[in-house]
């Protein structure tokens, strides 16, 4: 091999290389993302080493390649090809500055005001911004791990579909007809199956209901082509960003129209601190997975529809940056004076069409209570602060498998909501197997006060029964009527009462001579063994007219 020709060789293999390695990473060529430029710097180092070799083997003699290697390699580091080597190790030591230098200058110790200032955070009102709940239809009160039990049993019920495909793991988060909803695209199964179905695609979703734990697969007239189970060129990410190839993506996430039609959601990420800090959501490329077809639009532009452009991640992660270097970074380090952060989860809430999340905030010491709550819009990145003290998430959650310890539930990540005008813990209580089998209401000031029930109107009436028993949350209506259609008071003959048992709990039904039936679980009042059929009792309930009232409280007249 020639002197000349070997560098020719080496440049060749070392194109193909980079191709290749691009094909199956696709970093974003961008100098603010740095992942493209420690990409960058390991195959420059590579390079190097296929020039450095291929000169050797330019240089060596037929026949005496080992005889004459300390030779050529004295030529490469004393001889005439020293300067050739430090031209080969330039842009690796290049690309290792500028990771270097580039996080030194994003550095928070440098930089705390910008971090504080990503996120701009208004305080409101409580009771003006989240009105008192008589049922909970707005809140993801499921957790993603249930929601997965629900759609994976949904598509084990379809021969047709469970043979070929699975559901992924990630669910979505959105809105759809302003009411929260979990959503997955099927996957396939293996490569093997992919290669059996890339030209008909993915056939469908699931959709899994986190208010009524309900699960539906929506079948396509036309399938998925471009999703994340696929491969080569149908690989969602790799399809994205070989069409926007200068683009940071933070992932795409999978979204259905209110008209059931697919599509991903890909944030586009820039640094706001320096070359690679404060990576903050610039716009989304919006793409459809069957055609392929995709636009992007600045942040600003982003059609109200979409629910989720701000990952619920970077999201706290923006409100941590605010709660401590707000007063500076020696601050966040010594004293710590005014430093808060979210707790270590979150949950979602529709209003008003959007997805927003919420978490507790508490100080940076770590303790167990909270001094607020933070609401954070996935699309605006809006951020709404509430000051309310009291327990933190998680010992509200202790508190509520607390209370029936004896059947080994775990407590979903609680919501936060008015009742009659008291902040209020709720959550679904899940078994061992997954399944949404209890409700319970912790109170966030008093998280001692703890209610549990079998369904939504059950465990409304037993938590404000609590609060009365103990004066707190007094109901403070504008409307007395509407006050009555809410909690109202009755009194009649007892025309027949029925003890019925029903898994393990008993529950006492009374009903009066207008045909009307009430309930309460025995175990609530066990006084209400003392009432007989032809007693005048006064009755205190919740519910509506033609539909089983439960009741608060009951008094024999």
């Amino acid at each position: 091999m020639k002197k000349r020709s070997s560098y020719v060789v080496a440049f060749i293999i070392s194109v193909i290389w980079l191709a290749v390695n691009y094909y199956i990473y696709y970093p974003a060529i961008n100098v603010q993302n740095q992942v493209f430029w420690e990409w960058l710097t390991f195959h420059s180092f590579v390079v190097t080493l296929v020039f450095i070799f291929c000169g050797i083997i330019g240089r060596s003699k037929k026949g005496h390649l080992i005889d004459s290697t300390k030779e050529n390699v004295k030529f490469f580091v004393k001889g005439k090809g020293k300067f050739q080597l430090l031209l080969l190790f330039i842009m690796p030591i290049f690309c290792v500055l500028v990771t270097v230098f580039g996080n030194l200058a994003g550095a928070p110790i440098f930089n705390a005001k910008k971090y504080a200032s990503l996120l701009k955070v208004e305080t409101r009102d409580f009771a003006e911004d989240i009105p008192e709940s008589e049922n909970v239809d707005n809140i993801a009160l499921m957790d993603t791990n249930s929601a997965r039990i629900f759609g994976d049993r949904k598509i084990g019920s379809l021969s047709d579909v469970v043979s070929q495909f699975e559901v992924e793991n990630a669910y979505t988060q959105i809105n759809i007809d302003n009411k929260p909803m979990k959503v997955a695209n099927l996957k396939y199964a293996d490569f093997f199956k992919y290669l059996s179905n890339k030209d008909e695609g993915i056939p469908g979703y699931v959709t899994v209901n986190p208010v009524d734990s309900t699960a539906k697969y929506v079948k396509l007239d036309k399938g998925m082509k471009y999703v994340p189970s696929g491969y080569f060129n149908d690989q969602i990410m790799r399809h994205v960003q070989m069409n926007y190839p200068t683009k940071i993506f933070d992932g795409c996430y999978f979204e259905v129209m209110d008209d059931g039609t697919p599509c991903y959601i890909c944030p586009v990420l820039h640094a706001r601190v320096g070359l690679f800090g404060g990576m903050d959501v610039k716009g989304a490329v919006i793409c459809d997975p069957v055609s392929g077809d995709m636009k992007y639009y600045d942040v600003a532009d982003i059609p109200k529809w979409v629910d989720r452009v701000y990952d619920g991640e970077l999201l706290t992660l923006k409100y941590n940056w605010h709660g401590v270097y707000s007063n500076g970074y020696w601050n966040s380090i010594v004293g710590q004076k005014g430093c808060v952060q979210t707790t270590d989860d979150y949950g979602y809430k529709t209003i008003e069409d959007d997805v927003w999340i919420y978490t507790g905030v508490t100080s940076v010491t770590g303790d167990a209570s909270n001094i607020g709550f933070v609401m954070i819009n996935q699309r605006t990145s809006e951020a709404r602060y509430y000051s309310i003290s009291g327990a933190e998430e998680f010992s509200a959650m202790a508190s509520a498998e607390g209370e029936v310890q004896e059947k080994n539930y775990s407590a979903s990540f609680p919501s936060l909501i008015n009742v009659d005008g008291t902040p209020t813990y709720i959550m679904v209580m899940v078994d061992n197997g997954g399944l949404v089998k209890m409700y319970a209401m912790v109170n966030v000031e008093q998280y001692n006060l703890v209610a549990t029930g079998e369904s939504q109107s059950e465990v409304f009436a037993k938590y404000r029964k609590l609060l009365k028993s103990e004066g707190v949350g007094k109901k403070k209506a504008a409307d007395p009527e509407q006050e009555e259609d809410v909690v109202a008071e009755e009194s009649f003959i007892v025309k027949d009462i029925q003890y019925v048992t029903m898994n393990g709990e008993t529950y006492v039904y009374i009903k009066d001579d207008k045909g009307n039936a009430y309930k309460q679980q025995f175990a609530e009042d066990e006084s209400i063994i003392l009432i007989s059929v032809g007693d005048l009792i006064k009755v205190t309930f919740e519910g509506a007219d033609g539909e089983i009232k439960q009741i608060i409280d009951i008094e024999k007249k």
